[in-house]
């Protein structure tokens, strides 16, 4: 896909690897138009300030994703002042990481409802514009852990892998509208949110820049998964073809207390499985 001249529309552009690909947007593919949305008024506008500098509107939209009203009234107003969309990506996304005894009822209703039920809202408002003009794509980012689910990580692994289905689906749908859609996975990525977390031992975080690089690859490949990272590629062809020993691996580099155990006992345990 050639993006240059497009309008795009990023949610989760406040922050993070929804920043990023804005600005990557901006300063290396010379698209017409950025609609940003972020609930964070006040950080939406600072990046939107980044990118008028660099001659390219931005327009912020400080919007919820949770609330379909809202949303539906301001999807309807970008269209008619500055549509029509070409490109959605659909990077708003939160993460809460505990043990899943220990987790608390607010924080997965929270992971549930934007990174599904935001995600959910906005695309359906999009996908039927877009089919109407025929003609569109959509990006759907969802993780590594959409792929292999991460201890500690539950209900964020289970909102990915969600979201790869909704892809999947999606993408075998709107294919009569002339809508392509495309699933993005990172792996680990430093970012605010990453910063809080536990790390898993043995994995090396990306950067939002090598992520939004990436994306602008694959919409240049016309892919419809990208993975990013080395680390991304590695991880998926082992849990394709030895799932068993990727699972005791991530085990190990998850931050449980059970994780005491040495190296020697979960590569024998490992090897047990295998046989």
């Amino acid at each position: 896909m050639n993006i240059q001249g497009k309008t795009i529309l990023i949610t989760g552009a406040s922050r993070g690897i929804g920043r990023s690909i804005a600005l990557e947007f901006a300063q290396t593919q010379q698209v017409k138009r950025l609609i940003m949305v972020a609930r964070s008024s006040d950080r939406l506008q600072e990046v939107a300030n980044e990118i008028n500098a660099l001659g390219i509107e931005a327009i912020p939209l400080a919007l919820d994703l949770t609330q379909p009203i809202e949303v539906n009234i301001a999807v309807a107003k970008a269209w008619r002042d500055y549509g029509p969309i070409h490109l959605l990506v659909n990077c708003a996304g939160v993460a809460h990481q505990t043990p899943f005894l220990q987790s608390q009822l607010p924080h997965i209703q929270d992971e549930l409802s934007i990174n599904l039920m935001g995600m959910y809202t906005i695309t359906r408002l999009i996908a039927r514009r877009m089919a109407t003009q025929r003609e569109g794509t959509i990006v759907n980012v969802s993780s590594l852990m959409g792929k292999i689910a991460a201890p500690t990580m539950a209900t964020y692994s289970a909102t990915k892998f969600a979201i790869l289905g909704f892809t999947q689906a999606l993408r075998g749908e709107l294919a009569a509208h002339n809508i392509r859609v495309i699933a993005l996975l990172p792996s680990l990525t430093d970012t605010d949110m990453a910063r809080e977390f536990q790390w898993f031992r043995w994995v090396m975080p990306t950067t939002p820049e090598v992520v939004a690089q990436a994306l602008v690859r694959g919409l240049e490949r016309e892919s419809s998964e990208i993975l990013v990272g080395w680390q991304s590629q590695l991880a998926v062809f082992g849990n394709r073809f030895l799932p068993s020993l990727l699972e005791m691996v991530t085990k190990l580099a998850a931050p449980l207390p059970e994780n005491r155990k040495s190296v020697d006992t979960i590569l024998r345990e490992a090897r047990a499985d295998v046989q």
